[in-house]
């Protein structure tokens, strides 16, 4: 089930777009202002952002550029303002797609597919230090080696990736593993599937390919990721 954070401060479209997508097996998540939603993207897995270019706290254009320092998920505009120069500035802000208000629900339906759709291929394969990863196969690849992670311990290392700019917090790990209905794992053992990852990848130019952040949490090392570069 893909989830959608949709941003949207008029409560009756935002009640609407709720109900219609959620009917569509979409898993929503709401916010009705730029804090909100920055709240949101940080603390859950999201597959893809509907955001209102305009809010009442800040600008919808803003929040895009805020996402795409960490993410490259999929970001569709609604906005009620067709201003040609308006809708450039938010697509060249990292915006993916944009609908003018009123828009047709079928077609919203078709645009977020569509996304989902073009997201899922442009991620197919991961390359970080010298894995090649590819979420959707649930494979690691290493100098044309196959690794082999237990699946838990394939779903915590994808969820990292997943966030590879951003630092998980324990409880983050946990509640997303939770959330999938899959796996159980305890605080007290997390400690042990992250060594155990950390073992079976080995190191990439002396570093880890997952670092801890003291008194945090974790996160794909800075310098893997700049390797890459």
């Amino acid at each position: 089930m893909n989830t959608i954070l949709l941003v949207e401060d008029d409560f009756a479209l935002r009640k609407s777009l709720k109900e219609t997508l959620e009917l569509k097996n979409y898993k929503m998540l709401i916010a009705e202002n730029y804090q909100l939603a920055l709240s949101l993207f940080n603390s859950q897995n999201i597959d893809i952002m509907i955001i209102d270019i305009q809010l009442p706290d800040g600008s919808g254009i803003d929040l895009c550029q805020e996402v795409r320092k960490t993410s490259s998920i999929p970001i569709l505009f609604l906005t009620a303002n067709d201003n040609e120069d308006m809708l450039v500035k938010g697509l060249e802000s990292g915006g993916d797609d944009y609908m003018t208000k009123p828009f047709r629900v079928k077609e919203l339906y078709a645009r977020i597919a569509s996304l989902l759709r073009r997201s899922m291929m442009n991620s197919e394969n991961i390359v970080i230090g010298e894995l090649v990863i590819s979420l959707k196969r649930h494979e690691i690849k290493k100098d044309d080696q196959f690794i082999q992670l237990s699946s838990i311990d394939f779903e915590i290392f994808s969820l990292l990736v997943k966030h590879k700019n951003q630092v998980l917090t324990r409880n983050q790990l946990l509640e997303a593993i939770e959330k999938q209905g899959q796996y159980f794992v305890e605080d007290n053992t997390l400690s042990v599937h992250i060594r155990r990852i950390r073992e079976k990848l080995g190191l990439y130019q002396n570093h880890s390919y997952i670092e801890t952040v003291r008194g945090v949490g974790y996160r794909i090392n800075q310098e893997v990721l700049n390797g890459n570069k």
